[in-house]
């Protein structure tokens, strides 16, 4: 096993009530050098309206720990909230990065909406990573793995002593992703899952959304850790088949998330919106009896 690093970057999280989402802003203790992880751009569904608040939460705490911002980083494109990563790249410069399977997303939900500007040579993210790819956060290492199953193009971001998993895995009460969205598959996940568990027991394991359990605690959390995720409510005990056999039961009986729609067609070109029409106005499309 490989043993775990002696970094141990410092790590915010900010949860959005509305969409249960965690924002992370990850720094480099020695250096300042920054990161934000999976951000929140709001939308109200009823007035068809986005605001910055969440965005500006954020960038306020860079400020006032005197921190660079140097990526803005997505662990998949979400299902569930917009992101906020293209707000903060036009306000702050920093390069949008993801996992380089992020064209198959794109290219199936590209199709869906009729995005004209979301093709194969269009520049929407800044950067693309493989599995394996290593980049510098100040005096840091990230790690990119590719961690597949909820959607093909997930990725976690391993950033000394921290994974950040996105919705790989929740809190060990409440349980692993669905995996019924389009490139989705529980047996990938999975398999997914088994490569975070070989990191180190000690390993910080930071997730992407928390809900709270049908019973037991009544406070949001996002931090746990390797070993405690062995304890997984629908990890522990249960062999290959038997995870496969209850995520896709569970799966079946999922309604799709309430944002899915507007979320999907932001998302596939890193957070801006859809081009103008001719009159200036912006549309978000719904297409019917698509889901």
């Amino acid at each position: 096993m490989t043993p775990i690093p002696t970094d141990r970057p410092d790590v915010v999280g900010f949860f959005d009530a509305a969409t249960h989402t965690v924002t992370y802003l990850v720094s480099d203790p020695a250096t300042g050098a920054a990161a934000i992880i999976d951000p929140v751009l709001d939308y109200d569904p009823a007035a068809a309206r986005t605001s910055t608040g969440s965005i500006e939460r954020v960038l306020e705490a860079v400020r006032d720990r005197g921190l660079k911002l140097e990526r803005v980083l997505e662990t998949h494109a979400h299902a569930d909230h917009l992101t906020g990563a293209d707000e903060i790249r036009t306000r702050t410069g920093a390069p949008i990065g993801i996992g380089e399977k992020i064209t198959r997303v794109q290219k199936t939900f590209g199709a869906l909406f009729e995005a004209a500007d979301v093709t194969p040579d269009a520049v929407v993210f800044d950067e693309t990573y493989a599995d394996g790819a290593h980049f510098a956060l100040g005096s840091l290492t990230v790690e990119v793995m590719h961690t597949p199953g909820h959607t093909p193009a997930c990725v976690s971001y391993r950033i000394g002593d921290a994974a950040f998993v996105g919705d790989t895995l929740f809190m060990p009460d409440y349980g692993t992703a669905r995996c019924d969205f389009p490139g989705g598959d529980a047996r990938t996940l999975y398999r997914s899952i088994q490569k975070i568990l070989a990191l180190p027991d000690a390993t910080r394991v930071f997730v992407g959304h928390d809900y709270l359990p049908k019973e037991g605690r009544t406070d949001f959390r996002w931090e746990t850790s390797v070993g405690e995720e062995k304890t997984n409510i629908h990890l522990a005990g249960r062999s290959e088949e038997d995870y496969v056999a209850m995520r896709e039961a569970r799966d079946a009986t999922l309604p799709p998330p309430q944002l899915i729609l507007p979320a999907l067609q932001v998302n596939i070109r890193a957070g801006a919106l859809p081009p103008a029409e001719a009159s200036g106005k912006r549309f978000l499309k719904l297409p019917l009896n698509a889901i």
